[in-house]
């Protein structure tokens, strides 16, 4: 049975990138949950740079690797994507 991401997941998840990304003006509640998260209507506004951070950043916070570049342009399209992708990974461990 899959789990569903949780909202905490979502916000530790925001906290993460606004941490690594030393972003602030913003709060994570301002980070809607659907839009992409690079060239959308989104609060952040993040390159390809920020991208190559975020996943460094996922890899080492949640221990797991993400090889492939086309998984991980689809793992970082929304703050729903990602919390998906760790709730799928999180599954295969366990």
């Amino acid at each position: 049975m899959s789990q569903v991401p949780t909202v905490e997941l979502k916000t530790e998840i925001k906290n993460l990138i606004m941490e690594t990304l030393g972003i602030s003006g913003i709060t994570p509640d301002e980070i809607d949950d659907e839009e992409p998260l690079f060239g959308g209507g989104n609060a952040l506004t993040l390159d390809s740079v920020d991208a190559l951070e975020i996943i460094m950043a996922i890899q080492r916070k949640y221990k797991l690797r993400i090889a492939d570049q086309n998984l991980a342009r689809s793992v970082i399209k929304s703050i729903n994507s990602i919390a998906e992708f760790l709730v799928t990974e999180q599954e295969k461990q366990s």
